[in-house]
C-alpha cells in the first residue's frame, strides 16, 4: 500500500474544500438552495496550499421551497430569471461533487471536509439537499467542518469575512459579495493564508 500523500497526511486523510452557498433564507429544510460554489485546493512541493479550481452552479428551488424576499434582496438572486441556467438540485450536486471526488482520489484522501465562513450554515444546506435528493455519493464528511470564522478570530481577531480578509491583506469588493463564487474564492484565499502561515511558524520553530 503506498504511503499517504502530503495532502492526506496534513489533514488526517481529509481534503479541505471551500464551499459557499446562497439561499432563499436561513432554514435549510424549507428555504431554497439557490447557488453553490466549491474551491478545490492544490498543495505545492513546499506543503503550501493554493486555490486551484472553482466549480459552481445555480440551483433551481426545490418543489415547495420557501423564498424569503429579504434574503433575495441581500444576495440579488432572481430565481425566475430566464438566463439563470439553473440546474435541478440532484444535477447541481453531482456537478459539484464529481470534481471534488476526483480531487479526493488524486490527493490520496479518504473524503472531503467542508471549509466555510460560518461553515455550519453551508453544511446544513448541503446536507438538506443531499437528503432531499437521496444522494448516496457525497464526498463530504456529513458533520465535521473547518470554520474560517474561528480561524480568522484566532489569527486576526476578526470574525466578519470582509474584515478578516482586509486584516489578511486580501482585497474585498462589497459589490461582488453574496455571490457563491466570489465568497468561496475569497474564503479559500483566507483559509490558505492562515494554514500556510501556521505551516511557516511550525517550520521556523523546528529550525
Amino acid at each position: 500500500m503506498p504511503d499517504p500523500t502530503p495532502f492526506a497526511q496534513r489533514f488526517r486523510g481529509f481534503l479541505p474544500v471551500i464551499v459557499d452557498v446562497e439561499t432563499g433564507g436561513f432554514e435549510a429544510p424549507r428555504h431554497a438552495l439557490l447557488e453553490i460554489a466549491a474551491v478545490i485546493l492544490h498543495m505545492d512541493g513546499d506543503g503550501l496550499l493554493h486555490p486551484a479550481q472553482t466549480v459552481s452552479t445555480h440551483v433551481q428551488p426545490f418543489a415547495g421551497s420557501v423564498l424569503d424576499p429579504k434574503s433575495l434582496e441581500v444576495n440579488g438572486i432572481r430565481p425566475d430569471h430566464p438566463l439563470r441556467m439553473a440546474r435541478a438540485e440532484a444535477e447541481a450536486l453531482e456537478h459539484v461533487f464529481a470534481p471534488v471526488r476526483q480531487a479526493v482520489r488524486a490527493a490520496g484522501c479518504q473524503r472531503a471536509i467542508l471549509v466555510g465562513h460560518n461553515a455550519a450554515f453551508d453544511l446544513g444546506f448541503l446536507n438538506a439537499a443531499i437528503a432531499r435528493c437521496a444522494c448516496k455519493r457525497s464526498p463530504f464528511h456529513p458533520f465535521s467542518c473547518f470554520d474560517t470564522v474561528s480561524l480568522a478570530g484566532l489569527a486576526y481577531g476578526q470574525t466578519v469575512l470582509a474584515r478578516a480578509l482586509q486584516a489578511a491583506g486580501i482585497a474585498w469588493d462589497a459589490a461582488q459579495a453574496h455571490s457563491a463564487v466570489y465568497d468561496a474564492e475569497r474564503t479559500a484565499e483566507l483559509f490558505c493564508i492562515i494554514v500556510n502561515r501556521w505551516q511557516s511558524l511550525q517550520q521556523d520553530a523546528v529550525t
